[in-house]
């Protein structure tokens, strides 16, 4: 199926400017409908003259029967708990939905409510069959699914650097599944584009600093799919840091090999085998380790190995841009599936270096 018209909800925030950037090159997609609420009823080129679109569209309020009336598919870049309010009455009118918020992560509703407590006190859900029909869309995983879904919930950032590296080796039982600990750090777009004090110039620039330490929401997000791949519960480590760049993510995970006897060359291997047919994720050679700098502005992600012989212990080194195979390149794989095409259809893999 070609041809398809994609609706973005959400679209002047980093995450809908960069579907809208991406669609702009696409093929066989295009965008149809642009929805906002504070940019409701300006002209896009009055809104965002950096970006201008084939059609100069006017944001419209996010109604379901004008989306529906516009788009085949919708991509939701909306703050966690929005997008719950526009989903169930976009799929009863047939529209095909990419959500990139955490509002379907989760298999169970009650879950997401604990997570995102603050969230949930401001809006009333009643949608758990859906949470538990939306496929989460972290595209080498979750291909075949994808393709069949109406409902798909896009990955965040660290979770989908942090799986990509762990899974392979959680599906083969070739690490214990206690002791596990992600390292990561990410640029400041992750935080989004409305204002915020630590992701002033002043504050971030010159620091690293990590936060959420201890309970970040995506550590939850990172051990439900852990726990599918190894057939058991698994409780990990997830500390994130702010790193005074714009874009880009680098996840460090580390676990203990239950075969003291296997390399790195092992492991690479069975990297490589995993993600044979994926080309978005590229395994580097053994000791070349990933830079952030590599996959900027892709849709990439590079994986290296280590084994450390002395302590028995394995260490994943993972690299993506935070805001395109951490976002909105991920959720562009996922309308490519939705639509019949190969999941890398329109989605660059090589930087412009450096």
């Amino acid at each position: 199926m070609a041809g398809q018209r994609v609706a973005v909800i959400g679209a002047s925030g980093y995450g809908g400017l960069q579907t809208l950037r991406l669609l702009q090159d696409h093929p066989h997609l295009s965008v149809s409908f642009l929805g906002g609420e504070r940019s409701t009823g300006k002209r896009w080129s009055e809104l965002v003259p950096f970006l201008p679109l084939a059609d100069d569209l006017v944001v419209r309020a996010p109604d379901p029967d004008a989306i529906a009336a516009a788009a085949d598919l919708a991509v939701l870049s909306l703050p966690n708990g929005l997008a719950a309010t526009l989903v169930p009455d976009l799929l009863q009118r047939g529209v095909k939905v990419v959500d990139l918020s955490a509002d379907y992560r989760y298999r169970s509703l009650a879950r997401w409510q604990e997570v995102y407590a603050a969230e949930a006190r401001q809006v009333t859900r009643q949608d758990g069959e859906l949470c538990q029909e939306a496929v989460y869309g972290l595209v080498e995983v979750a291909e075949a699914r994808i393709r069949e879904a109406r409902l798909v919930a896009a990955p965040g950032c660290f979770p989908t650097a942090s799986l990509l590296a762990l899974l392979p080796f959680l599906e083969q039982g070739l690490i214990e599944t206690g002791g596990i600990v992600i390292d990561a750090k990410t640029g400041t777009s992750g935080g989004g584009r409305a204002a915020k004090e630590n992701l002033l110039l002043a504050e971030a620039a010159e620091a690293v600093a990590p936060y959420g330490v201890v309970g970040h929401r995506h550590t939850s997000e990172i051990e439900q799919l852990a726990a599918q791949a190894a057939g058991q519960p698994i409780q990990l480590q997830f500390t994130p840091h702010l790193m005074p760049m714009v874009r880009g993510l680098l996840a460090t995970v580390y676990g203990r090999l239950r075969d003291p006897g296997l390399t790195a060359e092992d492991c690479t291997t069975l990297l490589k085998a995993s993600y044979r047919h994926s080309p978005s994720v590229q395994v580097l050679p053994v000791g070349v380790y990933p830079s952030t700098k590599w996959v900027r502005n892709t849709n990439r992600c590079l994986l290296s190995v280590q084994v450390d012989l002395r302590t028995g212990q394995l260490i994943v080194m993972s690299a993506i841009d935070n805001l395109l195979k951490g976002q909105a390149g991920q959720g562009v794989q996922c309308l490519n599936l939705l639509s019949g095409l190969e999941a890398g259809t329109g989605l660059p893999l090589l930087p412009f270096y450096p």
